[in-house]
């Protein structure tokens, strides 16, 4: 039987960028047979999905394997794990792993864990294939939440691509080029958010836009600019609400929208947060919510379940995509316990 260290290290020596999964989603399904997940396998989105338990009530805990680019050599160093994905996500994922396979069946509950796939994209083509095939009465997302903490919310999200054309005149002339036209719109954008933020303190409600790319070409007879936005919404933003109050501001910028997700806050007194407040304090810990800023795979299936909800798994969350990612070991274990401790707790209710 594999064990957690063992586990996690050889799921990060996987490359697994989105799109490029296999080989991750292949060593983890054989790693849950080898853990006695009574039922391991890749599913029609090329999700890794390991089953433990006939029962009828059903907690999915869907963490994603994919990753952004970025090479980074695994190894350990007093008590860090460094490698690329070991806190974004896949440290939480073989927490889930890990953690579900130390518990093993509960009569009455299925406990399904996905490894989904393109989470890191906007497609996110894993979660919204899991989410047609399961109706669970619960669902953890594996996220970094830090061990001790519970994520209860993410922000929404919507991107815009905006091409603006003219043209060609001497730069002699008056009239704002397709550069100046389209920074234009993003000044519009940000005075639009920041009318919005006014009064906002915490960043979970506010508007916040960042300027993704921009670059400009010309063929001698037509200048081009394109751009790129992000949009990370609160809950009372929709996608379609911040897009209707922007396309007025366009000019005559082309706009395509995408990559759009609607905000999410779960409650905090659920059964669920609940679940893991107990098994934190179990573990020695203080534990605590956290709200995110960024988006996750609970935006995209907490509309479809409508069921308690909350996101968790070790790391520092600071250290999401940058060169020097890394997972205390210490931290994986306890949060190993704390799942098993969230799972074991199923049997009392």
């Amino acid at each position: 039987m594999i064990d957690p260290d063992s586990l996690l290290i050889g799921l990060l020596e996987q490359a697994s960028y989105s799109t490029q999964e296999q080989d991750a989603t292949t060593y983890l399904v054989q790693a849950m047979r080898s853990l006695g997940y009574q039922q391991a396998f890749i599913d029609g989105a090329g999700n890794a999905v390991g089953i433990l338990g006939e029962g009828p009530r059903e907690i999915v805990l869907l963490g994603h394997i994919d990753t952004v680019p970025g090479i980074i050599p695994v190894k350990v160093v007093d008590g860090q794990l460094y490698g690329r994905g070991s806190v974004d996500a896949k440290g939480p994922l073989a927490t889930f792993v890990a953690g579900a396979a130390k518990v093993g069946a509960l009569s009455g509950w299925k406990i399904i864990l996905i490894g989904a796939v393109e989470e890191e994209a906007a497609t996110s083509k894993g979660a919204r294939f899991a989410a047609t095939q399961y109706h669970p009465e619960m669902c953890i997302i594996g996220e970094p939440s830090s061990w001790d903490r519970v994520t209860l919310g993410y922000k929404g999200r919507v991107l815009v691509d905006c091409k603006v054309s003219r043209p060609l005149a001497h730069t002699a002339r008056p009239e704002p080029n397709a550069i100046e036209q389209a920074v234009e719109f993003w000044n519009a954008a940000k005075t639009y958010a920041n009318t919005i933020n006014t009064d906002r303190e915490r960043a979970f409600d506010q508007i916040m836009p960042s300027l993704r790319s921009i670059r400009s070409v010309d063929d001698g007879f037509t200048e081009t600019t394109y751009m790129t936005l992000s949009f990370r919404l609160p809950v009372d933003v929709p996608p379609d609400a911040l897009k209707a109050a922007l396309i007025p501001l366009a000019g005559n910028a082309e706009l395509i929208w995408r990559g759009e997700e609607i905000a999410h806050k779960s409650e905090k007194n659920t059964v669920l947060s609940r679940l893991f407040l107990n098994a934190i304090r179990d573990v020695g810990g203080k534990p605590s919510y956290v709200y995110k800023t960024g988006t996750s795979d609970m935006n995209v299936v907490a509309p479809v379940w409508k069921c308690p909800i909350v996101a968790y798994g070790p790391g520092d969350s600071s250290l999401d995509h940058t060169p020097e990612e890394h997972l205390p070991l210490e931290d994986y274990h306890r949060a190993i316990d704390v799942i098993a401790g969230v799972l074991r707790g199923l049997t009392a209710l």
